[in-house]
């Protein structure tokens, strides 16, 4: 990236923190972020809204987005900082709505022809031994609006999915239950309009939870990934494709599942990433390169060039 005088970016917040259960993870997230920007001569200054009225953002020139979770990665502040009038990293209010409900989001890409991991919506009237009979086990489980995989259950057990299905009552959005895809988790990370080396996530355990995405150190990370020239290109192509379709900006991260076969299916978008050392798109942009520092502050660099405060 081209030398820029930080003077430009004026009093930057780095928001992160808040209420939402990612609160842990994004605090973090913030403290890394705004060391790298420290240290690139930012004036960059931590800012957490469970602490501080949300108004008081009206005493800064641009906002650095890691406020993980409900209303820092939902729209809400999103809206709230156009509103404001104040350029922010990342997506604006619609992609970031659509991204945080995994659901819809399938929606979204399912009519585009873009390919998901097999699911279905459960309810109160769900016949759960046919899910599981469908499926087959083990499947997944989770809440549709939460990150981190927060809520996430791996179902073993015939008759164990209705047992789970209360539990995730008290998340957010629908509750979906998922065919295990066995051949590999991956992550491909957006940053502009590119794509950096994909990563495959080999966790210790049975799946990747998020023990293993940020309190164990025994989950393995590849990347470059063991795909092929030919995959790595269709899980670029598709990463651009689901993110464009959300009418995504800036940067992100598209998680996907390949089966035994070969073939890869969308997992989920992230439009707020995590950005602590175990986070992948530090790693990612590590082997092309960027270290995390520059990485942090090209990704502030990207609201330098908003021609309109609304951003869909």
């Amino acid at each position: 990236m081209t030398n820029i005088d930080p003077a430009v970016f004026g009093k930057v917040a780095v928001v992160c923190g808040g209420t939402s259960s990612e609160r842990e993870v994004s605090l973090n997230s913030g403290k890394a972020v705004l060391n790298a920007l420290l240290s690139k001569g930012v004036d960059a200054h931590h800012f957490d809204p469970k602490d501080t009225d949300i108004s008081k953002l009206r005493d800064y020139d641009r906002v650095f987005n890691v406020l993980h979770g409900t209303f820092g990665e939902d729209g809400g502040l999103q809206g709230v900082l156009d509103g404001f009038e104040i350029p922010y990293t990342g997506c604006g209010v619609l992609a970031s709505a659509i991204a945080m409900d995994k659901f819809r989001c399938r929606l979204l890409w399912q009519s585009l022809g873009l390919p998901n991991v097999p699911y279905v919506v459960l309810n109160d009237d769900s016949d759960f031994e046919q899910v599981e009979r469908e499926f087959g086990l083990p499947l997944f489980v989770k809440p549709a609006a939460e990150g981190s995989s927060v809520g996430v259950m791996m179902i073993e057990n015939a008759g164990d999915l209705a047992k789970a299905y209360p539990q995730l009552k008290q998340y957010h959005g629908e509750i979906l239950a998922e065919k295990a895809v066995t051949g590999g988790e991956y992550a491909c990370s957006i940053l502009g309009n590119e794509t950096l080396p994909s990563i495959r996530i080999i966790p210790k355990g049975k799946f990747y939870d998020y023990e293993a995405k940020y309190l164990k150190n025994d989950t393995q990370y590849q990347c470059p990934s063991d795909l092929t020239d030919e995959q790595e290109a269709m899980m670029g192509q598709i990463a651009l494709s689901a993110f464009a379709a959300i009418g995504g900006k800036g940067w992100g991260r598209v998680d996907f599942l390949k089966d035994d076969a070969g073939k890869l299916y969308l997992l989920e978008l992230n439009t707020v990433p995590g950005m602590t050392d175990h986070s992948l798109v530090p790693m990612a942009a590590a082997v092309n390169g960027m270290n995390f520092a520059s990485l942090c502050l090209t990704i502030l660099t990207q609201t330098l060039s908003e021609d309109s405060v609304y951003r869909a």
